[in-house]
């Protein structure tokens, strides 16, 4: 007899850096799902992990296996902490997503840091992790994988679009899930502002100083990964090798590069939700902070936009990652063909007993 209330600790790392996210909720079920989100924070990295984790694409393998038996002892006591320091006492898993240092699905390759099995005996909890290695193995991109929980738990809107790392956007298209990454966002702002001796552009004020250099923007528009149709998914790899090097080449000031990347990425974006008319936008993310940003995607469509409150907008992704965990111990479906590109529909991750 499966369960209809679960109480689990979502966890996610993003390739923003912005820091870990943990969230304490309970989801029950009856006849569909719904949560409560008890208590959330973020755990910012040291400089020390900023630096290694801004580097995981330069590593060997062998490197990456021992940065990862560290991380995942780094992870395992800041769980603790956070369980302490909320005095949770009743937990059914920590659902977590480890951090991606290397995604080349073409290649059937995909490692995140932070999913080894001691995580269950540091931490004394059943955990759920590593939810992309199967999907992979079944010739699917393994990400995005929140559509799901854009499915069951956020129904009401149309799109589901997240200003992370990347932008990525989940929506129903003939009765399916589609869901795919549509182009850098924070990964890139972030790069660039950090020149400055800054994490990010507050409000995006910086980028509205700058003027747009067009001859750059079309250069980006015009990159072969907009030209392809789902599924697909981007990585840090792409971006080192796609849209540093082009930014670049232009020798332009900071101000006038963060200009042009919003113009790219708002463009992109809109250019994704403008397929439908008259629909809601649901925008999560870091990205949403950028007000420079949201008036730039708010410019170019008629539809509306909609900023839910702040525990949604930082930790939805925590949120869902704790509720792939759930559907896996329920042996349900948490991983959607019709997203990654798949063979089928399955129930991914891998279950860890202290």
């Amino acid at each position: 007899m499966l369960k209809n209330s679960y109480n689990v600790i979502g966890i996610m790392s993003g390739t923003s850096l912005d820091g870990i996210d943990l969230a304490y909720i309970t989801f029950t079920h009856n006849k569909k799902w719904e949560f409560t989100i008890h208590k959330a924070e973020t755990v910012k990295y040291s400089h020390k992990w900023l630096k290694k984790l801004k580097s995981l694409v330069a590593l060997s393998i062998s490197e990456l296996k021992v940065l990862d038996d560290d991380y995942t002892t780094h992870l395992s006591e800041i769980i603790k902490k956070f369980i302490a320091k909320h005095n949770i006492t009743t937990l059914d898993a920590v659902c977590s997503h480890g951090h991606t240092a290397l995604h080349r699905p073409e290649n059937r390759l995909t490692y995140q840091i932070g999913n080894l099995p001691k995580i269950a005996l540091i931490t004394k909890q059943k955990v759920v992790c590593d939810f992309r290695v199967e999907d992979v193995e079944l010739g699917g991109q393994g990400a995005p994988l929140v559509p799901i929980g854009d499915r069951l738990l956020f129904s009401e809107y149309d799109f589901c679009l997240n200003l992370g790392g990347f932008a990525n956007i989940s929506s129903e298209i003939d009765n399916e899930r589609i869901a795919y990454d549509i182009c850098p966002v924070n990964i890139v702002l972030n790069h660039y502002v950090n020149k400055l001796d800054l994490d990010y552009d507050d409000k995006g004020k910086i980028g509205s100083s700058g003027e747009i250099n067009i001859e750059l923007l079309n250069d980006l528009n015009s990159l072969e990964f907009y030209k392809k149709e789902h599924p697909k998914s981007l990585g840090l790899e792409w971006v080192k090798t796609e849209i540093f090097p082009l930014v670049n080449s232009y020798n332009l000031q900071v101000n006038d590069i963060l200009r042009t990347l919003i113009e790219h990425i708002s463009i992109q974006i809109t250019k994704e939700i403008n397929k439908k008319s008259n629909v809601t936008v649901l925008i999560t993310g870091g990205g949403v902070y950028n007000d420079f940003l949201i008036k730039s995607i708010k410019d170019k469509t008629k539809n509306e936009i909609v900023i839910p409150n702040q525990l949604i907008i930082e930790f939805k992704e925590a949120l869902i990652f704790g509720f792939l965990g759930v559907l896996k111990l329920r042996d349900e479906v948490n991983c959607l063909s019709s997203v990654t590109g798949a063979f089928k529909n399955h129930s991914s991750g891998k279950i860890y007993i202290h």
